[in-house]
């Protein structure tokens, strides 16, 4: 069983009572739909006969309880339905509440090679596009018992004719079932290429919209529209594939419908027009009773396709555990330079020795070469990404913020912090008196991408983020980069006060005066044939400035 086949059996057992009510309510809606279509037909014909026998046969002949047993089977459809319908999107939505932000957490932790193989598009069409398609699936789990009830009610009335339409009826579902099997066999090619063009499309969108501007300046946006139309046309002709062999689903239960009602009425003929047309009218319902889960079939290979591709987003599952073991307060080890708890050191160097891919390497975004760093002693390469990740608050080099607002982009870093400390969080980037401005405060929306900041504003923000994560140590890539003298002056300032508090430990990648000065160890860092970094011994520990003025 894979990481998402255990997600979703586990959800199906959260929400089996949500589940086993839908299923009820998918019995009622079947046992009233086929018992209500057979009493219909009894009804119509029998009063049919009575009044073709005679003024005396019509004036005898009881039409109230007939009547009002139809319009009560008809008041339960209904409520069943609605019910059905209510029961079944709840467990859905009750489940997509912890699959979704499992899928995205798996995304996030998962190894490296994953999380840089996927772009924005692709990872946003599995979690949107695919997930739709599960929840679909889960929507339809009550389908089963409904044509159980269905079959089961339809069989007994047509007992009322004999054994014969019965059989029939029993045959023709038979029929319609083993042919549909056949069918979805057919559509797995189709329904796998529809969900990987689709997946396609969406990505080639995300990347055109990101660079639209730059496409408009460079006269490259014919390129990019035809990029987009090829996924476009891939796509379409994927549904067309799956859309020839989905009519035929249609076509069977169509031909299933017309038998079954026709062999219904001959065979029950000897019994009498009333019985034969409630025959009839029952093994039609009884058919159509099979609809959900013929469409089921139909999405079958929609749903293993979107099973497989979500599988990929998770990878395999860390003990609680092992992240609770993480000391509060390891020492660090970064190619031989040990670092004792609450350490600061900045990582110098020029352009392109590899600075930002050791950081990134310590948070497992990239893959790493064992011996290269050590948590308390232990190799990272041997350490969970969960622990590792939870060793430090991260603030990048290219500030990247989710759509939403301040609030929403602090909450990533501690989902249970209180606004005082968001707010101090802020007060620490010199960002406080910006939000405060804001026409709602931390609630102010900040854009895709927080394009409604400002690019310095952004890359405060993004370190408020990481001051928030509730780590032992910071790891802060070039967080003042482009800040003018002033800001950055505060910044320092704040860094500097944090740490006082915190007791935090700080690895940071600058080379900008004010913050390495922050650092009581140095550490250059230059490029070697072979290697990925190298990290010469760090200079000896100097003494901390002090803050008082």
């Amino acid at each position: 069983m894979t990481a998402f086949d255990t997600l979703i059996a586990g959800e199906r057992r959260r929400q089996r009572r949500r589940l086993w009510r839908a299923s009820g309510y998918a019995a009622v809606v079947a046992l009233a739909s086929v018992v209500l279509l057979g009493l219909s037909g009894w009804f119509i014909t029998a009063a049919a006969v009575a009044g073709l026998a005679g003024t005396i046969a019509a004036q005898g002949f009881n039409y109230v309880l007939p009547s009002a047993g139809i319009r009560l089977l008809a008041i339960l459809r209904t409520a069943g339905r609605y019910g059905e319908r209510l029961a079944s999107h709840d467990a859905a939505f009750g489940a997509l509440a912890r699959i979704r932000p499992a899928l995205f957490l798996g995304f996030a932790a998962g190894p490296a090679d994953h999380a840089l193989a996927l772009t924005q598009g692709e990872a946003t069409a599995r979690i949107v596009q695919d997930v739709s398609v599960v929840e679909a699936q889960f929507v339809r789990l009550s389908a089963v018992p409904g044509m159980i009830t269905a079959l089961s009610s339809g069989l007994l009335l047509c007992a009322l004719g004999g054994w014969r339409p019965a059989l029939a009826l029993g045959v023709c579902l038979a029929g319609v079932l083993a042919l549909a099997t056949v069918l979805a066999r057919r559509l797995e090619a189709p329904g796998r290429e529809v969900q990987r063009a689709s997946g396609a499309l969406k990505d080639a969108f995300a990347g055109v919209a990101d660079a639209a501007a730059e496409l408009r300046c460079y006269g490259a946006e014919a390129a990019a529209l035809a990029a987009v139309d090829a996924c476009s046309l891939r796509l379409a002709e994927a549904q067309r594939a799956q859309a020839g062999v989905s009519g035929w689903f249609d076509f069977i239960q169509a031909v299933a419908l017309g038998m079954a009602g026709v062999s219904a009425s001959l065979l029950a003929g000897p019994s009498g027009a009333p019985i034969a047309a409630l025959c009839a009218l029952a093994a039609v319902m009884t058919v159509d009773g099979a609809g959900p889960v013929l469409r089921s079939l139909a999405q079958r290979s929609a749903v293993r396709e979107a099973t497989a591709r979500l599988n990929e987003l998770l990878p395999d599952a860390v003990a609680e555990a092992q992240v609770a073991n993480c000391r509060a307060a390891p020492s660090l080890a970064l190619l031989g330079t040990h670092l004792p708890a609450g350490a600061r050191v900045a990582l110098i160097g020029a352009s392109g020795t590899g600075k930002t891919t050791l950081v990134e390497s310590l948070l497992g975004l990239r893959a790493v070469t064992a011996g290269t760093a050590f948590i308390d002693g232990t190799d990272i390469a041997a350490i969970p990404l969960a622990i590792r990740r939870a060793t430090f608050g991260w603030a990048p080099q290219d500030a990247a913020l989710l759509a939403g607002t301040v609030r929403d982009t602090l909450a990533l870093g501690d989902p249970l912090a209180d606004e005082a400390a968001m707010w101090a969080a802020l007060a620490d980037v010199a960002l406080a008196d910006v939000v405060a401005t804001m026409p709602h405060g931390l609630d102010s929306w900040v854009g895709e991408h927080g394009v409604r900041l400002s690019g310095g504003e952004r890359r405060r923000l993004a370190l408020a983020r990481a001051y928030l994560v509730p780590a032992p140590w910071l790891l802060l890539d070039e967080p003042t980069e482009g800040l003018d003298a002033a800001t950055e002056r505060r910044v320092a300032d704040g860094l500097a006060a944090r740490l006082e508090r915190t007791m935090q430990g700080l690895v940071m990648v600058s080379h900008r005066p004010a913050m390495v000065a922050l650092c009581d160890r140095h550490c250059p860092i230059v490029a070697a044939p072979g290697l990925v970094v190298t990290l010469p011994t760090a200079t000896e520990p100097q003494p901390r400035r002090s803050r008082r003025r």
